[in-house]
């Protein structure tokens, strides 16, 4: 189909399980997460589980169907550059971000060498710093940086819902403005 494939994982019950796991109060304030040290490490530790259970599965074989046999190659990397949420209304987000940048040059590299890439919700500043992102944001800014054809979201939710409560099968990008 020579279809490119970019896969932004989420890991927020994966998050939860971990912090639960560690004894880490989840903290949000609206309905964004505030990451402190201690949420980090969980942070770190729930993404880095999805990313290579993400990578087995892709890496199956399955036998008697059109799979078998298939050989694909997965790449994940620091494609995401982040920023800090900072200090909103008093409270400050510690390590919770938003994408500044995306590598788009560095994905259609892999894409071009008919790999799968694969990213986690998860932004790198200039120094180093990790940052919690969410996978909306991700997902969309790279979508928008690799002007992808599509941008499909697979979630928990029914999905968008129109102003009268109906689900929303699909938006052009100006209905999803004016919505």
């Amino acid at each position: 189909l020579d279809v490119r494939l970019v896969l932004v994982h989420g890991a927020r019950p994966q998050i939860e399980e971990q912090m639960r796991r560690h004894g880490v109060k989840p903290r949000y304030v609206g309905n964004r997460r505030v990451t402190d040290e201690q949420a980090l490490a969980c942070v770190k530790e729930a993404n880095g589980i999805v990313r290579v259970e993400m990578e087995a599965l892709l890496s199956m074989e399955l036998a008697n169907s059109p799979m078998w046999g298939a050989d694909i190659r997965v790449s994940s990397g620091n494609f995401v550059t982040a920023k800090p949420v900072g200090v909103v209304n008093g409270v400050d987000f510690g390590h919770t971000g938003e994408v500044r940048k995306i590598d788009a040059e560095g994905i259609r590299r892999r894409l071009d060498d008919h790999e799968v890439v694969l990213i986690s919700p998860v932004g790198f500043s200039p120094t180093g710093d990790v940052f919690n992102c969410t996978l909306e944001d991700v997902a969309t800014t790279t979508a928008i940086a690799l002007k992808a054809d599509k941008l499909i979201f697979l979630t928990e939710t029914a999905g968008a819902l129109d102003g009268k409560g109906r689900l929303v099968s699909e938006l052009t990008v100006k209905q999803a403005e004016e919505m």
